[in-house]
């Protein structure tokens, strides 16, 4: 069966992470935290705010703002937006496929919904996808199957006509379990012989 459906996923394929472990290790020592308990008191809140259950102010207030700092909320929210960085050569690999016109173009994402919308918008993503199943608005995260198999019922895909791509096995091997065909994301260049190995034009 032919590709109908393709779904990208955002942070580590369409730019830079939003709030990686990278991310938070930089606002650290941008900002003199303690690395390790800024990492222990992230872990105690992603689940709830990537899914939509939390907004960013008040995971900051329970991660950064638990106490007096010498910084204001703006200042670090600002520094977390600015970690955002595209991927012009995958983004420019999306586009591509966009403008074929044969493809329904879909992203697969785990974000929080602040950064989510602030990436969708600097990283020109509204432009090229027509839906974005994010985990903050879909209240799931991947790897769990019910993310892919939301996506592929609320966009009518078959899985052996989709195929999604990530830069994480343990996110693929979810979607393979399924029937969907799957990419393991290392580069644009790469990635455009990939798809045409799956014979979707580009």
């Amino acid at each position: 069966m032919s590709i109908t459906h393709v779904f990208f996923d955002v942070g580590g394929v369409l730019g830079t992470n939003g709030w990686d472990q990278h991310q938070r290790a930089a606002a650290a020592a941008a900002f003199g935290l303690d690395a390790a308990e800024l990492h222990q008191r992230h872990e105690e809140a992603v689940t709830v705010w990537e899914t939509g259950g939390m907004s960013l102010d008040t995971y900051l207030e329970h991660t950064v703002f638990y106490r007096v700092r010498p910084f204001t909320r703006e200042d670090f929210r600002a520094f977390m937006f600015s970690q955002s960085i595209a991927f012009p050569e995958t983004i420019a690999v999306a586009r591509d496929l966009a403008r074929t016109g044969c493809y329904r173009m879909m992203t697969i994402n785990n974000e929080s919904a602040e950064l989510n919308a602030h990436r969708l918008q600097v990283f020109g993503l509204r432009d090229i996808f027509a839906v974005f199943f994010s985990s903050c608005w879909v209240g799931v995260l991947k790897p769990s199957p019910q993310i892919y198999e939301r996506a592929l019922v609320m966009s009518q895909a078959e899985p052996s006509a989709a195929v999604f791509i990530d830069d994480r096995e343990h996110n693929l091997e979810t979607a393979r379990g399924l029937g969907m065909h799957t990419i393991l994301y290392q580069d644009a260049s790469r990635l455009r012989r990939d798809l045409t190995a799956l014979a979707v034009a580009i």
